[in-house]
């Protein structure tokens, strides 16, 4: 039986704050974050190397001068990554803050929906707007497929997610709120043609596109004309819209944007990652020898969304410390590490040397020393005989054997920093070069991220109205009688 207070007083043991946020649309059993900070008057001087013992995370609030707890929302555990810097070294007050990616598991749900404006609210428009959404939307739940909305009162109607905008949540808020609600009977053709002309414009494009995606298989024409037209933004935004649709073709413009168009890269990204046929597992592969470590990691994350188990991007568990895939890929070596949402180092192709003369820590206990054509990696634990491996001084046989010496996650996150900071790793190592729309836990940046549920003391404010521009027109939309609400 473990007894609290030898526990606390240990010298290999600290008292930390640990806190999560569950993002807008999180499911129960979704992975989150965790973030681990030392609390202020405390003599724990580094949290490097470290694992967080499972911890319950609980809803908190100050009410009546006093911190009162809620329902447990999320439980944590794993090895703390204390954020490297560009230097290779860790400042004092770095050490004392640390993450779990992905360390964190929900215990909730937590839905999002539409609430109606004050001055429109009624149960008979609740439910009007709730058939509106449920003739263009459907999703399986429970394996029954059935709509999308579920008018809840005469102000809030709930809403699932469908699975193609599950890792785009911003985009799917922003099609409901452009569907329309008094389209006159008998006018769709007016409306395409009116949106038609807006398409050809730069200027009125994206959201015309918007449009026609809420509209449906209807819409798919209109957009396909815009895949011809000479501006590459208008060609952009048709295809994403097409991609949405279902529309594989319009992958290569998609392929060409991430390209070209930085402005356009984390959505086109986003959008192959749900073209899930030749054309778009084509597109994609045709990224992974980009310039930009943006590109090439999103490409990765793309394909491996469509399916993990391709051959070229398949990887494997170095025995639970982190996912490792060395892609055969042309272009510039590039290594790429996570310190949010998951454990995972990808190589970005197959050769990427250690230069003689390098001296690093991996952790507290292992030791990579590269002397001329070969790499000695040991290891000192007190209480147990010294361990030591000679491999070639390439990247994957030294974290091979890391791994093999028992270090986690953070130790080979070390090495690829400090190796990098002494200039004896030739490869470009990049960290988190992931676009914002791209990720399902980050993709409602634009409208809700400052909605998430923090698990920690905090206010319980209720959202302010979206201050999105109606769109241009004649027929009314969601834009004009509901804005977006998430779940308390």
């Amino acid at each position: 039986m473990i007894e609290p207070n030898r526990l606390l007083a240990a010298q290999s043991t600290a008292l930390v704050w640990v806190s999560g946020n569950l993002h807008p649309g999180i499911r129960k059993g979704d992975h989150f974050d965790v973030l681990v900070e030392v609390p202020p008057g405390h003599d724990t001087t580094s949290l490097a190397g470290g694992y967080l013992m499972e911890t319950r995370l609980v809803e908190m609030a100050v009410l009546g001068n006093r911190i009162r707890d809620g329902h447990t929302l999320g439980l944590a555990e794993g090895p703390m990554l204390v954020d490297p810097v560009s230097s290779g070294t860790l400042d004092s007050v770095a050490t004392l803050r640390g993450r779990v990616p992905g360390g964190g598991v929900a215990l909730t749900d937590r839905p999002i929906g539409l609430s109606i404006n004050p001055e429109h609210r009624s149960v008979g428009l609740s439910k009007r707007i709730g058939d509106c959404i449920n003739r263009r939307f459907h999703a399986m739940i429970r394996g029954v497929k059935r709509g999308v909305a579920t008018p809840k009162t005469d102000r809030f109607i709930e809403l699932e997610i469908p699975k193609v905008y599950r890792n785009n949540l911003a985009r799917y808020v922003s099609v409901v709120r452009s569907l329309p609600i008094a389209e006159p009977a008998g006018n769709r053709h007016a409306r395409l043609e009116l949106l038609a002309r807006q398409l050809a414009d730069p200027v009125t494009a994206p959201r015309a596109a918007l449009r026609l995606e809420a509209i449906g298989k209807e819409g798919i024409g209109v957009l396909r004309e815009g895949l011809e037209s000479k501006d590459a933004e208008v060609r952009f935004v048709a295809a994403e819209a097409l991609a949405y649709l279902g529309e594989s073709l319009a992958a290569p413009t998609l392929a060409e944007a991430a390209r070209d168009l930085r402005s356009a890269r984390p959505k086109a990204l986003a959008a192959l990652a749900i073209v899930d046929d030749a054309n778009g597992i084509d597109a994609l592969r045709s990224l992974l020898g980009s310039r930009s470590a943006e590109t090439r990691y999103g490409a990765f994350r793309g394909l491996a969304m469509i399916d993990p188990r391709l051959p070229d991007i398949r990887g494997e568990s170095l025995d639970e410390a982190c996912q490792f895939h060395v892609l055969d890929v042309p272009g510039e070596p590039l290594i790429h590490a996570t310190r949010a949402a998951r454990a995972e180092i990808v190589l970005f192709g197959t050769s990427h040397p250690i230069d003689d003369g390098l001296r690093v820590e991996a952790g507290p206990a292992i030791v990579v020393v590269v002397t001329g054509d070969e790499a000695t990696v040991s290891c000192f634990r007190p209480g147990e005989s010294d361990q030591q491996q000679i491999v070639v001084p390439q990247v994957e046989p030294i974290l091979r054997a890391i791994v093999e010496f028992g270090g986690g996650y953070p130790d080979l996150v070390q090495f690829l920093q400090q190796a990098t900071a002494q200039r004896k790793l030739d490869s470009r190592l990049a960290f988190d070069a992931i676009p914002t729309e791209f990720d399902g836990r980050l993709s409602v940046h634009e409208e809700v991220a400052d909605r998430s549920r923090e698990i920690k003391p905090s206010e319980t404010a209720e959202p302010e109205a979206d201050q999105d521009d109606k769109p241009s027109g004649i027929w009314p939309t969601l834009f004009d009688t509901a804005r977006l609400e998430t779940g308390s």
